[in-house]
């Protein structure tokens, strides 16, 4: 088949030309997107293997869960979002509910799983798409801009331009190589992007890391090779099908109600992390079009890419959970591909693919450095904090939620906990104001599941 025959038939199927991109743009967007997200091959291992799961095992199951689901979202809902175990999630993951809580790393995958069907349920019956249209359309634009600053805000923190160890946030002293490779690439990635360089976020990541060598920054790590992953893939995959799994969450009942918080804390927020992500990406891009908002109310069948992509994200989470990993979710750094022009699932496609090849390739691909996609997540920050301009900050009604729900964003380093900020003080300015008939029965149900989760890690 000749290229221009491919390209037409790949267009056929998504898009992408209608859509106001093309196949070489495409393409860039799923490489950048893989890049920015890249670190999770290693980082999630590291964290789940503290647990007592093998690193090799993980490391294949975060590869197969990342590709499953992202290619779910290229092919089924079209939409250039790319899906990976979670930050945060697999923080909880360990620290909480296997150290503190006392559960076994096999007992935690199960509860992954059934937070796993819980998402699916509330999918498949419209629950998570009642509550995107109950949000306030200020609060929506304050959920894209304080995405933006999270974005911009993991960046620098992945590369250590943030400093804590005085006990409150500073710049760091630049003694570090990966900090002045950091800065170059991100005057770089400003200045083709000033330029309007076509693919600027993914060449400044491969010209950072390549200017990353000469400063020791850019290195080759050791790492599990592919046939060891496969060799220990057996130890997680359907283990919490076996002895020490499911059936042991409930052959105490006095620790049933324990197992239930967990699970509820799970879904909570993993629903609202990708609520947002979807919202504050989706709506300033187009990427979700009115005939989504439009069908909300249909309730039948899953018509819309939104539709699509919700069901692709509630899977994801079980289907990671078969292989051996914690929460399967939606990437916020999937901005990067979106803010390098990629609109339709071939995105997605292509991401999966690189996250195909990694498990070939793992040396390689961690070869590039935090020091060169942090510039990109900064840049792509910038892009997104653009929707606060719709916010009429004059007005006290509509600064306060907004402010809360977009700066909890970056400083709880949540996407769901800045939801939660901006939900709740949305509803004590309605009930200040007696307008309390303003705000929608699921927001109220929303706001209260919000608190009630506070309030039982707070006992936890």
């Amino acid at each position: 088949m000749s290229r221009t025959g491919l390209s037409a038939k790949l267009d056929k199927f998504f898009g992408y030309t209608a859509a106001g991109s093309s196949l070489r743009t495409e393409i860039m967007a799923g490489l950048t997107t893989f890049f920015a997200m890249a670190y999770i091959l290693f980082v999630n291992p590291s964290i789940l293997s503290q647990s007592g799961m093998e690193w090799g095992a993980v490391f294949l199951a975060t590869i197969i869960a990342a590709i499953i689901g992202t290619l779910v979202m290229g092919l089924v809902a079209n939409v250039p979002y790319a899906q990976a175990p979670g930050m945060g999630l697999n923080a909880f993951f360990v620290y909480t509910v296997c150290f503190s809580l006392g559960f076994t790393w096999q007992q935690a995958l199960s509860m992954v799983f059934i937070c796993g069907l819980v998402n699916i349920l509330i999918t498949v019956t419209k629950v998570r798409k009642y509550i995107i249209k109950a949000i306030p359309l200020s609060l929506q634009h304050a959920i894209g801009g304080g995405i933006g600053l999270f974005v911009a805000y993991i960046g620098m923190l992945n590369v250590g331009f943030i400093d804590f160890s005085a006990g409150v946030p500073a710049m760091a002293t630049l003694s570090k190589p990966a900090l002045w490779v950091f800065l170059i690439g991100l005057v770089l990635t400003v200045v083709l992007s000033l330029k309007n360089v076509k693919g600027a976020i993914l060449i400044a990541i491969i010209a950072t890391t390549l200017i990353g060598i000469p400063f020791g920054v850019t290195t080759t790590q050791n790492t599990v090779s592919f046939t060891d992953a496969c060799k220990a893939l057996p130890t997680t995959f359907l283990a919490i099908f076996r002895e020490g799994g499911i059936t042991s969450l409930f052959t105490d009942m006095s620790k049933l109600p324990l197992v239930l918080i967990t699970i509820f804390s799970f879904s909570i927020t993993d629903t609202f992390d990708t609520i947002g992500t979807f919202i504050g990406t989706g709506r300033r891009t187009g990427i979700f079009s009115e005939e989504d908002e439009k069908n909300m109310d249909t309730g039948v069948g899953f018509k819309t890419r939104l539709d699509k992509a919700l069901f692709a994200d509630a899977t994801a989470t079980s289907i990671g959970a078969l292989f051996g990993t914690s929460n399967t979710t939606t990437f916020v750094e999937s901005a990067a591909g979106i803010g390098a022009g990629g609109r339709t699932g071939l995105t997605s496609v292509v991401t999966a693919i690189c996250f195909a090849l990694s498990a070939f390739l793992a040396t390689f691909v961690s070869a590039v450095p935090y020091a060169a996609t942090a510039p990109a997540l900064v840049m792509v920050g910038i892009m997104m904090i653009s929707s606060f301009r719709d916010i009429n900050w004059s007005d006290l009604d509509e600064a306060v939620p907004a402010f809360f729900a977009g700066i909890f964003m970056a400083f709880c380093y949540s996407i769901s906990y800045g939801i939660a900020a901006g939900f709740i003080f949305y509803c004590i300015v309605k009930i200040c104001r007696g307008r309390i008939k303003d705000i929608h029965p699921i927001l109220w149900v929303c706001t209260a599941l919000f608190v009630l989760n506070f309030v039982l890690l707070a006992l936890l």
